[in-house]
């Protein structure tokens, strides 16, 4: 009997496959993707707000007028309030007109933060009724 010898394979003969071809694809399809995609800036809600009416309210539908600065300052009965004294005087003034409403005239650089905390503090006075007015006349 006859003993063949298995043929050695040298360990640096692998099979290899080059990449450089495959990455060049990738790279010219990316480049392609960034100069071809379109970036759209994102733009703000407008707001379509109705012309303003010259007559006054009557007295029985006074509301709680809080007013908001562009700086985030809080003004109610025209004294600027902290936004921890919001509910306290909420409370009175709702005490006095039980059948008023929260009214909050908003700059519009005031933050939405500002506004929150003025609705929480009005909710948590009992007062479920809160609208939000942008004031035009500061923008």
């Amino acid at each position: 009997m006859i003993r063949r010898k298995k043929p050695m394979v040298d360990s640096t003969d692998k099979a290899e496959i080059d990449l450089t071809p495959m990455l060049d694809v990738v790279f010219i399809m990316l480049i392609f993707f960034i100069v071809t995609a379109s970036f759209v800036k994102e733009v703000g809600i407008a707001v379509n707000v109705p012309e303003p009416n010259k007559e006054p309210m009557p007295p029985s539908l006074e509301n709680i007028l809080i007013e908001v600065s562009a700086t985030n300052e809080i003004w109610m009965e025209g004294r600027r309030v902290d936004v921890r004294a919001v509910r306290a005087n909420v409370e009175r003034l709702h005490a006095e007109n039980p059948k008023a409403s929260v009214i909050v005239k908003a700059d519009g650089k005031s933050s939405t933060k500002t506004y929150i905390a003025i609705a929480d503090a009005a909710r948590a006075a009992n007062v479920f009724n809160i609208s939000l007015v942008p004031d035009l006349a500061l923008n």
